[in-house]
């Protein structure tokens, strides 16, 4: 199968386990996945411990053509690796990948995933190929992704059931997207009938192409709004406006659900504040809760394995009604997911 000459033998054990996994999962999903219309999933993730990567796969549409691509991840060791051998280790496993996937060496794309810290979630990847834009399709859905200038693509793959959920449930109702990045839940609540959308983002370059995500789906703009700024400031100021205004049954400008899925860390360079998800969830928490209408939804999702879920923090009342939480991270996960349990969800709502 692979054979050059400076390939030991166990990463040449390890490439071959690699491509008879990638080579059945691909094909386990690949039926399931076209029924139903979804172009973009995982079909490895770290199934192999030996073997730390992910693979996704990426049914690209551009300029009315589709073609296959894969993203290959591979995750930071917690051990050293000589930079020559992990080098030909990679290059071991990308050729196994494209052989499984009968893909070409273009149409397969390497990034390596470190632990994020501060800015890094929003500078641009050091990828030197040419950027590899397009669409894909989940279901009635269509997001742009771009597979190559950024660590990620634009479409967290692990929140597909949440999506389908907000299309299931937000019709006539007003929801607020929180740390929106592109845009996919706002889309997704609008697709699902949202009377109005408010998508609230620090970056002007992921505000546009949530924007643009809206127009993709023909969304029109009096149903969405997109907000530059701060969350935590965003939060306390309208809460503060609340307090300050005489709410009426005719002007009530809360929401019905709200979207709260914030980075672990993050200390960028437009916000004086650094965001320790780890020690202030239960401020965003408590920030969101007053901002519902009773019967309203936030649902808190977290990729932060640190992060110590603890109902104590949260308030057990606004006003007159209940808070009631629900772990609901087993229904959150799609199949291709599962296996590591890449985030955690919970859904908070306010019982009258």
């Amino acid at each position: 199968m692979l054979t050059p000459p400076d390939l030991g033998a166990k990463t040449q054990r390890q490439a071959e386990m690699f491509q008879n996994r990638l080579t059945k999962r691909a094909q386990y999903f690949q039926k399931r996945m076209k029924r139903d219309r979804i172009d973009a999933y995982r079909v490895y993730d770290r199934d192999i411990p030996e073997i730390p990567l992910s693979v996704d796969i990426y049914q690209l549409t551009t300029d009315a053509v589709k073609e296959t691509y894969a993203v290959v991840a591979l995750f930071e060791r917690p051990y050293e690796k000589d930079p020559r051998e992990e080098a030909i280790w990679l290059e071991a496993m990308l050729k196994a990948a494209e052989t499984a996937l009968q893909l070409a060496p273009q149409h397969t794309i390497l990034k390596t995933r470190k632990k994020q810290k501060g800015r890094d979630q929003y500078n641009k990847s050091s990828n030197p190929s040419q950027p590899v834009l397009g669409t894909v399709g989940e279901g009635d859905l269509r997001f742009h992704v771009n597979l190559t200038d950024y660590l990620d693509t634009g479409l967290f793959l692990d929140h597909r059931p949440l999506r389908q959920n907000l299309i299931r449930t937000c019709a006539d109702k007003r929801v607020l997207n929180l740390f929106g990045y592109t845009g996919a839940l706002s889309v997704a609540a609008a697709k699902g009938g949202a009377s109005f959308v408010q998508t609230v983002d620090l970056s002007n370059t992921y505000l546009s192409w949530a924007e643009k995500n809206l127009q993709l789906n023909g969304i029109a703009p009096a149903r969405y709004g997109l907000t530059r700024g701060d969350v935590v400031e965003f939060l306390r100021l309208e809460n503060r406006k609340r307090q300050a205004a005489n709410t009426s049954s005719t002007t009530d400008k809360r929401f019905d659900v709200i979207l709260l899925d914030p980075p672990t860390f993050s200390n960028s360079s437009m916000t004086a504040d650094v965001l320790d998800i780890n020690r202030q969830w239960p401020e965003l928490v408590e920030l969101c809760l007053p901002l519902l209408r009773p019967n309203g939804t936030l649902y808190f999702s977290t990729n932060s394995r640190r992060l110590a879920f603890d109902p104590q923090k949260i308030p057990s009342h606004i006003g007159q009604c209940t808070v009631a939480i629900a772990d609901i991270t087993p229904q959150s996960l799609p199949e291709d997911f599962k296996a590591h349990r890449i985030h955690r969800c919970w859904k908070i709502q306010i019982q009258p």
